[in-house]
């Protein structure tokens, strides 16, 4: 059974950073590609940033180009986002997605993400 567990969410002031994880099980984790998304209250779970099994390969969301980061440790079985300069508009309950093969499909429903995790909040707030 693929579980993938996120942690790192929590209050943030504009202009600052946070960094999220997700921890993943049940699947091949050095042959997969990963993603995070989020949903902001009032609004569609939208797609954040991808990368693929190696973590050559990386694809952003125009809102958060240049600001976020996202990284992967195969030893670990953990994806990252790391957030900087964050904004208001960031807030979001973030989601972190597994796909079923070691790329992501920007042109896919989800990217081609099948599995996903019960999401950790971010709120962007002074």
């Amino acid at each position: 059974q693929v579980q993938l567990v996120e942690s790192g969410g929590g209050l943030v002031q504009p202009g600052g950073s946070l960094r999220l994880s997700c921890v993943a099980s049940g699947l091949t984790f050095t042959t997969t590609a990963m993603a995070w998304f989020r949903r902001a209250p009032g609004k569609e779970r939208e797609f954040v940033a991808a990368i693929n099994w190696g973590g050559v390969s990386t694809y952003y969301a125009d809102p958060v180009n240049g600001r976020f980061t996202i990284s992967r440790d195969n030893a670990k079985n953990t994806v990252y986002l790391q957030m900087n300069r964050v904004k208001p508009e960031d807030t979001a309950v973030y989601y972190c997605a597994a796909g079923r093969s070691s790329s992501y499909y920007p042109g896919a429903v989800d990217y081609g993400m099948h599995y996903w995790g019960k999401g950790t909040l971010v709120t962007v707030s002074s």
